[in-house]
């Protein structure tokens, strides 16, 4: 499989195949947060809120100087960049059940002056299944991120795109090789008008947040945003009366 030069796509896959290799074999994983200068619970709360809200390294700075902490925005911005990915794979540990009916579309994100692209995918209750920033947005890029869902997630019912001839070409050759065989492909920009809603999230959050200097980091970012976002769209599913956490939904997903 290729990955996107110079992206956290290739480490985030294999964080999550490891975790997936340790949970069948009964193996604890690691402390991910040994050997830090700060505690666990304050980088959680400095990645939560940066992950959740559309602010600025300085703003989490801000908010916990507020709180008695001392911290540099470098140090919150390598926490961002390293978490994001860590939290992406916990994440799909711990995904559950999903609809057979699939929303897949890509959005544009500027790294550094030049575009790269997005590419999601949610179930018809506009759950998220799985997502991955990559530098191009052609043939290859849609077959790798099209293959990975299958693999991970199972086969649709219905999956829906948009007219893109790159996309449409990958899912055709996946029908070929019997990943779609079964499903029905329905091609229409109005279908897919859930996902379309559903990019207004990663869009808005970028406004107030630092604009990204490399394919990497964006990666890792988008990690963490996307998956705060993927939870808050479940609790708002299940009705939850509690209300919705970043911080605690993070903390629940790492091992004790």
């Amino acid at each position: 499989m290729s990955y996107p030069n110079g992206s956290g796509a290739k480490f985030a896959w294999q964080l999550h195949s490891s975790i997936l290799s340790d949970k069948k074999r009964g193996i604890v994983r690691m402390n991910y947060f040994k050997g830090r200068h700060f505690q666990q619970d304050i980088i959680i709360v400095a990645v939560g809120y940066y992950f959740r809200f559309s602010l600025s390294y300085r703003d989490i700075v801000e908010l916990l100087r507020d709180r008695g902490v001392s911290v540099h925005h470098t140090t919150v911005m390598r926490w961002v960049h390293h978490y994001g990915p860590i939290f992406k794979a916990l994440w799909r540990q711990h995904q559950t059940s999903h609809t057979k009916s699939w929303r897949i579309d890509e959005t544009y994100i500027n790294v550094k002056g030049h575009w790269t692209y997005l590419y999601r995918a949610i179930d018809s209750n506009g759950l998220t299944l799985d997502f991955e920033l990559r530098k191009h947005r052609d043939y290859a890029a849609a077959y790798h991120f099209l293959k990975r869902l299958l693999t991970t997630n199972g086969r649709p019912d219905r999956l829906v795109t948009d007219q893109y001839r790159a996309t449409l070409k990958a899912v055709k050759y996946l029908m070929k090789q019997d990943y779609l065989s079964k499903s029905a492909h329905q091609c229409s920009k109005y279908r897919n008008n859930l996902i379309e809603q559903d990019h207004r999230f990663i869009k808005r959050h970028r406004v107030r947040s630092a604009s990204f200097q490399s394919i990497r980091t964006a990666s890792a970012t988008l990690s963490g945003i996307e998956v705060i976002h993927a939870l808050r769209k479940k609790t708002r599913r299940e009705l939850s009366l509690i209300g919705f956490s970043a911080v605690d939904e993070l903390k629940a997903m790492v091992p004790a």
